[in-house]
């Protein structure tokens, strides 16, 4: 009968998770459909841009009846969007005559996640082991030594720290490449075409990075500094318990509670963070395509961006509230 409740409880915990994260995507999509529509500027003189000087009244209204802009926004235009959304069609690009936004997004999207899960994983190994031994090691050297360089990059801006990864060792040194993806003439399908790649992920990474370390250490040294004060860890101590076991058994798993949060949520926000370091380094990723459409006030490329950020953030909202709920049964009561 308890296990019955227990499954009960979480089946309703997933429920209520899922409907938020659903309710929370459609809040996104229709805010997304009311932004670029308030922002100044007519996406049928756009749209003719290139004979702006030479179009008439009739050519622009002609545009406007082609694209469907001259129907009300609500309910006509806003329906047709989220059921155009749902089917995952974005439109059509300013910029890129005759492209598709979802096709334009999905070739550049390997390059971010490429960036991004590289750094992501490196921060992690690093930063998150660090700071647990930080905060279990309280006031050592490896403590201080760690707590202000990780509170300097956690204060640092992305992109100042690509900047001067640039200068350094790319102009300076000469050690790296400091732009693009691949360097002119390399061979397709060879072993140093893929090496190329690497040296030229290298810097785009470790700003990335250091950044996110910064944060996993700040808060998983707070986290495990606040369960070594627990009376359970007391408790633990006073059983006879060694380090080893106290550690393992008891402090890991909730200290681990608030960086699994981080750790699911800047998988939302790092994709949108890494936009000024793609644009420094010119990686042809989803914030190079973002930079483009900015200049070009291509609005269908930057609204399909703008939801596919909104999205990955709600995303990993939900991973973050299921993570949570597994590691935390009080949760799902």
């Amino acid at each position: 009968m308890a296990s019955t409740r227990i499954r009960g409880r979480t089946s309703q915990h997933i429920g209520r998770i899922l409907i938020r994260a659903i309710v929370t995507l459609v809040m996104v999509a229709t805010l997304n459909f009311i932004l670029f529509r308030v922002i100044p500027g007519d996406p049928a003189s756009l749209l003719l841009e290139g004979a702006r000087n030479n179009a008439t009244a009739e050519q622009i209204e002609a545009q406007r009846q082609n694209w469907g802009l001259d129907r009300p926004l609500f309910p006509d235009q806003a329906v047709d969007y989220l059921a155009a959304t749902l089917q995952g069609d974005f439109g059509y690009s300013f910029k890129f005559r005759g492209r598709l936004v979802a096709d334009l997004i999905w070739e550049r999207l390997p390059a971010t996640i490429a960036l991004v899960g590289l750094a992501q994983i490196i921060a992690i190994s690093c930063g998150v082991m660090l700071g647990l031994y930080a905060g279990w090691r309280r006031g050592g050297a490896v403590d201080h030594i760690a707590t202000g360089a990780s509170l300097a990059l956690y204060s640092t801006p992305a992109f100042w720290l690509a900047m001067v990864l640039v200068v350094v060792f790319s102009t300076t040194l000469g050690w790296l490449p400091g732009y693009g993806i691949y360097s002119p003439g390399a061979r397709i399908g060879s072993a140093d075409r893929f090496l190329d790649y690497l040296r030229h992920l290298a810097l785009p990474v470790t700003a990335v990075a250091l950044g996110l370390i910064g944060q996993y250490v700040v808060v998983a040294r707070a986290a495990m500094s606040d369960v070594v004060t627990e009376d359970y860890m007391v408790t633990a101590r006073a059983k006879g318990l060694t380090n080893g076991q106290m550690l393992m058994r008891h402090a890991f798993r909730n200290a681990m509670l608030p960086v699994v949060t981080l750790v699911t949520l800047n998988l939302g926000y790092v994709v949108a963070g890494a936009i000024t370091v793609e644009a420094v380094f010119s990686w042809p990723g989803i914030g190079g395509l973002t930079v483009e459409a900015l200049n070009a006030r291509d609005y269908p490329v930057l609204q399909g961006i703008f939801l596919l950020l909104g999205a990955s953030i709600v995303v990993a909202n939900l991973l973050a509230d299921l993570a949570f709920g597994l590691l935390d049964p009080r949760v799902r009561q």
